[in-house]
């Protein structure tokens, strides 16, 4: 069954005014449209295209992924993700404590993982993800106390707590007197630097985003990297992150669970983000396709809630489940066991397991987001124009 979906851009401060419009071959609303949601999570879910009662997907089945468009004009929080052991967890905790799930101070909105991946979609895509080497820390904050005048310079302090990652980490988040003044210091010589380094290009950006934050510090702490056009970043369970700049095509698992880390006006839960970060070294998590050719690139993490097809020609691809396609460039002609239609740039299918292999014949750009993991039973009719 293919069921044409479609929806509104969340207007979130840091979205874009005009980078999923253009992708979309859309009008502009002339709001921030930050994120485009296709699934069917109840923040925003699908509208059917054409039924007249303005019915949702999600009316009618549940999808255990979240496909989004992602437009980020400015920088996203300092974030990070439980493990499945860690949501159930946390979330019969804070149920049994009373906390309403709507309260601003709640960790764990649901009982599962959020595990993520981004596609750059703009040529370039920035972003924060992962602890660097501590030496590599240490030598970045190294290089700017070499240009500080100031004999008891701040860093000082902050270097000798560079050798544990995960006190120092904890000691930036807890805030106070002296770790303001190193905030302070790091952003004015970052400014003052005639370093090229990427990292304190960072450390400016954020400092002008969200002055006076740790994550400003905290920053140099993590790999930072951009991204090409068609490059994939993949973001498991303790991973911190932060997404800076750029259109991406996003796709994770339907879950609110968001432990935050700074650069944020939102609840920062310091012992909590501690139970769940991993603060192993980690180099760029780049995901690489598990199969590709000229036409078709598959990515499939170490989850089985999503997988990611990435199609820019004639292709057939065997389903793992229930899909989305999203096309942002082209026209093509879809095809399963049971249904044919034709999308094309800014169009949308829902699409039942039941198709079992999908035919993409055209050119252009087109995106299949898919599942291991089983849906609720659909009730849908299909299109009207199937």
């Amino acid at each position: 069954m293919f069921v044409a979906i479609t929806n509104d851009p969340r207007p979130y401060a840091w979205g874009s005014h005009t980078a999923i419009a253009e992708a979309l071959g859309r009008e502009a609303s002339g709001n921030p449209e930050a994120e485009l949601w296709l699934g069917t999570h109840p923040g925003s879910p699908s509208k059917i295209a054409g039924a007249p009662d303005a019915a949702t997907l999600a009316s009618r089945t549940t999808l255990p992924f979240l496909l989004k468009l992602l437009a980020a004009d400015t920088p996203l929080s300092l974030q990070a993700h439980p493990t499945l052991v860690q949501a159930a967890l946390g979330f019969a905790k804070e149920n049994a404590a009373g906390v309403p799930l709507n309260a601003s101070h709640r960790n764990y909105k649901d009982a599962l993982h959020k595990p993520e991946l981004i596609f750059a979609l703009s040529n370039t895509f920035d972003a924060l993800c992962g602890f660097r080497p501590l030496e590599d820390s240490r030598e970045l904050i190294t290089r700017l106390r070499a240009i500080d005048d100031d004999e008891s310079s701040p860093l000082d302090d902050l270097l000798t707590r560079l050798t544990d990652l995960r006190k120092a980490f904890e000691w930036l988040l807890s805030g106070g007197p002296a770790v303001d003044a190193v905030v302070q210091r790091v952003a004015e010589l970052a400014q003052a630097t005639t370093d090229d380094d990427a990292a304190f290009a960072t450390v400016r950006l954020l400092a002008t985003e969200y002055p006076g934050d740790a994550g400003i510090v905290i920053s140099l702490l993590l790999n930072r990297v951009t991204l090409k056009r068609g490059e994939v970043l993949y973001l498991p369970a303790g991973n911190i992150h932060a997404y800076l700049h750029g259109l991406g095509v996003e796709l994770m698992a339907a879950s609110d669970n968001v432990l935050r880390g700074g650069l944020t006006p939102k609840h920062v839960d310091v012992p909590e983000l501690l139970t769940v970060l991993d603060f192993s070294p980690v180099p760029v998590p780049y995901l690489e396709p598990t199969t590709s050719d000229d036409t078709i690139a598959v990515y499939e993490p170490d989850v089985p809630d999503f997988v990611l097809a990435h199609v820019t020609g004639s292709a057939k691809y065997p389903l793992p489940g229930a899909a989305i396609v999203l096309v942002t460039d082209g026209t093509f002609t879809v095809k399963g066991a049971r249904s044919k239609q034709t999308v094309s740039r800014g169009e949308a299918l829902y699409v039942s397991s039941d198709e079992l292999t999908l035919s993409v014949h055209g050119t252009g750009e087109l995106f299949i987001a898919s599942t291991h993991l089983p849906e609720s039973e659909p009730e849908l009719e299909p299109s009207p124009s199937v």
